[in-house]
C-alpha cells in the first residue's frame, strides 16, 4: 500500500504537489532518470569502475532503475556519541542492525563509519552497496570543538569492497581549507580505484547563526557550498534542505548578485531546493537532501522533505536518526514512504 502523500502533507499539500518553477526552468536540468548514467555521467572522464559501482548504487533496493536514491546512514556513534543515538534502540549498537534496517528499509545503500562496516562486511557487502565514510567530528575531545578528522583511509573500504567512500566538509570553518584538501586527495584515490565519491557539503561557522535566523539552510550559502563540492569532483552531494535565503547579504560577506534573489529564487521551498540543484553544475552532480533529527513528526517531516527534493530536481534523500531511533518496523515504514515519494508519477518536477 502506497504512502497517503497528499494526506501527510495537509495544508501544504496543494502548495507542495502544484508549484511550477519559474526560477530555473526544470528544462535547464538534468534530471535523474534510469539513464542517468549513460546520460550524464558517462561524459565525465571517469574509469569504468566508478560507472560500475554507480549504476550499482541505483540499481538496489525500492528505488532501483528509478535514478533516485534512498540511502541510510548511521555514522552517528562518532558524530553525535553512541549513547546519545543508540539509546533509543540499543539493537543498532550491533552493526548488523544497522545493515539489516537498509536491506529490509529497501535502501540501495548504507552508509556508516570504517569500523561498523568493516564487522560485517563478509556478511554483508554483497548484498547491498556500502558507503564508508571517511571522516568524522568525534564529541568525546573536551570542551566539544567540531572539526572532520580522518578515521579511515580509501584503500581500506576498498579493500572491504564498498562501491563508495563519503566525506565531510565544514564549509566556512576555519579548518575548511584544510578539509578541502584532504576530501580532494581522497576522492581522487577513490577515482582512481573506481569507487564512487559522496561529499557532506555542510556550513559550520557560528556568525552564520543569529536569533532571528539560521543561514547554514540558506539557498544562496548552500549552493555556494554545492558549488564548491562539485568542484573537487563528488559523484553525489549530500546537503542540508534550504530553508531560508540572503545569507550572503544579512552577514555582509563574500559575493553576491541581486538577480540570485529576484529572479532565480523566491521564498517557496521547491524554488529554495531549485537554486542548491542548480549549483551542482545543474543537476550533472547529484543532490541528496538529508533527512534531519527526529522529532514528533517524522512521517510527516521526511515525507515534506522528500516532495521538495524531488520537485525541485533532486536526486533522493539520505535519512538517519528518523529512521534508527524507533522500533526497526516503524523505521522501515519510514523509509519506504519516503521512496513511495520518488515511485509515485503524481509527485512531478515543478
Amino acid at each position: 500500500m502506497m504512502t497517503d502523500i497528499v494526506g501527510l502533507l495537509g495544508d501544504e499539500a496543494h502548495s507542495l504537489l502544484e508549484h511550477r518553477c519559474t526560477t530555473i526552468p526544470k528544462e535547464a536540468l538534468h534530471l535523474p532518470g534510469n539513464d542517468f548514467v549513460d546520460r550524464v555521467v558517462a561524459q565525465k572522464q571517469r574509469k569504468p569502475g566508478v560507472l560500475r559501482n554507480l549504476q550499482a548504487l541505483y540499481r538496489h533496493g525500492r528505488l532501483a532503475d528509478s535514478g533516485y536514491l534512498s540511502i541510510l546512514p548511521v555514522d552517528q556513534g562518532v558524530e553525535h556519541s553512541a549513547g546519545a543515538s543508540f539509546a533509543p534502540n540499543p539493537a543498532y549498537f550491533d552493526p548488523a542492525g544497522i545493515v539489516e534496517l537498509a536491506m529490509e528499509g529497501g535502501c540501495n545503500a548504507v552508509v556508516s563509519t570504517l569500523g561498523v562496516l568493516n564487522a560485517v562486511a563478509r556478511k554483508y557487502v554483497h548484498r547491498i552497496p556500502f558507503i564508508v565514510k571517511l571522516n568524522h567530528n568525534e564529541l568525546l575531545t573536551y570542551p566539544n570543538s567540531y572539526d572532520q578528522t580522518m578515521f579511515a583511509s580509501v584503500e581500506q573500504a576498498f579493500d572491504m569492497g564498498a562501491a563508495a567512500v563519503g566525506a565531510t566538509v565544514y564549509y566556512g570553518a576555519p579548518e575548511s581549507r584544510r578539509q578541502i584538501i584532504e576530501v580532494s586527495s581522497a576522492f581522487e584515490r577513490a577515482h582512481e580505484l573506481g569507487m564512487v565519491t559522496v561529499l557532506w557539503a555542510y556550513l559550520r561557522n557560528s556568525a552564520f547563526k543569529n536569533e532571528e535566523t539560521d543561514y547554514h539552510v540558506a539557498a544562496d550559502l548552500t549552493g555556494q557550498a554545492n558549488h564548491l563540492a562539485a568542484t573537487i569532483d563528488a559523484d553525489i552531494i549530500k546537503q542540508k534542505q534550504a530553508q531560508t535565503n540572503g545569507g550572503f547579504t544579512a552577514l555582509q560577506f563574500g559575493k553576491t548578485h541581486k538577480k540570485l534573489y529576484e529572479e532565480l529564487t523566491s521564498d517557496h521551498p521547491v524554488d529554495l531546493v531549485r537554486y542548491q540543484v542548480a549549483n551542482c553544475y545543474m543537476g550533472r552532480v547529484g543532490m541528496i537532501n538529508s533527512g534531519g533529527a527526529s522529532g514528533d513528526n517524522d512521517l510527516q517531516q521526511a515525507v515534506r522533505t522528500a516532495v521538495i527534493n524531488k520537485r525541485a530536481g533532486g536526486m533522493g534523500l539520505i535519512s538517519g536518526r528518523k529512521a534508527f531511533q524507533k522500533p526497526m518496523t516503524e523505521g522501515i515504514a519510514l523509509l519506504h514512504a519516503i521512496q513511495d515519494v520518488y515511485l509515485s508519477p503524481d509527485v512531478t518536477t515543478a
